[in-house]
């Protein structure tokens, strides 16, 4: 991809603690595909050009320009850096009897949500209520988010393949 092309991406947030890397980035993989069927089956011609990426969580606290596309963090606090600083920013939209929960604004002034159990069984409980309960809203946001500018390419220069 060319440098400062449009981009519409929705990004998929794991932690990078060897237990994240373990049991979440599975799940995120799980999570991508799910979304990308939900993008694909969408009639909204603003979805079309979404791509959905599973990156780690000191990758998007560090990149700015990552910060402002739609996020769904993956993981609880405790392995996932992203949701421990969304643990207090982000409001409660489900808690299940403290075993799992999703943040999410009500508003979704952001197009940010974390989604995570207590464990990670738990954490798939909370995967699932999110695709069935909150993906469509969450997607309907999506389509409002402007396409972003971005340089793909880690060490500064263009890609070639594309």
């Amino acid at each position: 991809m060319a440098e400062g092309a449009p981009l519409r991406f929705l990004l998929i947030v794991t932690g990078s603690t060897l237990r994240a890397e373990q049991m979440d980035r599975p799940l995120a993989y799980y999570l991508k595909r799910r979304i990308e069927e939900a993008l694909e089956a969408s009639r909204d011609a603003d979805l079309a050009d979404y791509e959905v990426h599973v990156v780690a969580d000191f990758r998007w606290l560090h990149d700015e320009s990552l910060q402002g596309m739609a996020t769904v963090s993956l993981g609880g606090p405790g392995v996932n850096e992203l949701a421990h600083r969304w643990l207090e920013e982000v409001p409660v939209a489900l808690a299940v009897n403290e075993r799992y929960f999703i943040q999410m604004d009500p508003e979704l002034a952001e197009p940010h949500a974390s989604v995570w159990g207590m464990d990670n069984p738990t954490t798939q409980i909370a995967v699932s209520v999110f695709l069935d309960r909150f993906l469509p809203r969450f997607l309907e946001r999506c389509a409002t988010v402007p396409p972003a500018s971005l340089d793909l390419d880690d060490d500064g220069d263009p890609e070639s393949d594309d």
